[in-house]
């Protein structure tokens, strides 16, 4: 009985842990405003963060089929984030990877969502701000080995 109660305690913590983090994430992403979606965010970072890469590793690391990946490069190619370069290893292929200006639009996005992070942050005690220090350590340990697409620093 006892580790049915266990049990039932870590569900209904695991869901209010689920329903705030969504929260937070969805504030960030407002933040960031419009510049870019969700998943172009996420695919512009998995090209910082492994490339230069092909379009099948790109959809492979985001969890999508190859011809989402292939739409959204298109759309990161246009605006200028990316740039693609033939493949030495395959000539049917090319290799992905961010541009100066790619790089800049991912630090103005990380820029605001941190800037709105700390405003918020600001009237915490230093003791809240550490317990959430010790939250961001407990979560990325609880974490490790099970990144997301596009997981890291956008």
């Amino acid at each position: 009985m006892h580790a049915q109660a266990t049990e039932k305690t870590l569900a209904e913590a695991a869901a209010h842990l689920r329903l705030v983090i969504n929260r937070a994430a969805r504030r960030m992403r407002q933040e960031a405003g419009t510049e870019l979606s969700a998943s172009n965010a996420s695919a512009l970072t998995t090209v910082e963060l492994h490339g230069p890469l092909t379009p099948s590793e790109l959809a492979d690391i985001e969890r999508v089929k190859r011809p989402t990946a292939t739409r959204i490069l298109r759309h990161l190619e246009k605006e200028g984030l990316v740039e693609r370069t033939p493949d030495p290893n395959d000539g049917r292929s090319a290799l992905i990877s961010l541009t100066g200006e790619g790089r800049e639009r991912l630090r103005r996005l990380r820029q605001r969502k941190n800037a709105y992070l700390a405003r918020r942050m600001r009237d915490l005690e230093s003791g809240q701000v550490a317990t959430l220090e010790r939250a961001v350590e407990i979560l990325e340990r609880m974490l490790e080995g099970d990144r997301a697409p596009g997981e890291g620093r956008a």
